[in-house]
């Protein structure tokens, strides 16, 4: 299903991106991009045109709703995904704000990375 399919991943943790990385192998193989901080994420993303990204909101440089904010600026269809365990309300209602168009608390659940997946890439 994801064979093809670009993937930038933000994340400062190392762990966590390798986490997403191997839930989300169960459904293909997609070219993942990694980024450890909002800048990089931003930057990947001008130069790369990933199909979806997976944000988290607490990073160093440029946290995830400044990066949501720079990313949509630049391109206002980006489907980005937070992937944060800051759940609360401000921080989330900011985000969608922002211009993401949905949110997975970690821990992550190989349910809600279903979801994610399954609802955008099916049939592809």
């Amino acid at each position: 299903m994801l064979n093809g399919v670009k993937i930038l991943i933000g994340d400062d943790s190392i762990l966590a991106r390798k986490q997403l990385k191997d839930i989300i192998l169960q459904y293909g193989t997609p070219t993942f991009l990694e980024a450890s901080n909002g800048q990089e994420t931003i930057d990947l993303y001008k130069k790369e045109s990933p199909d979806i990204v997976f944000l988290d909101i607490v990073m160093p440089v440029k946290d995830g709703n400044a990066a949501i904010r720079e990313i949509i600026e630049y391109d206002k269809d980006a489907e980005i995904v937070v992937v944060s365990s800051v759940g609360t309300q401000s921080q989330l209602k900011a985000a969608i704000e922002a211009g993401a168009k949905d949110f997975i608390q970690k821990p992550l659940k190989p349910e809600s990375i279903h979801h994610i997946i399954t609802s955008r890439f099916e049939g592809r």
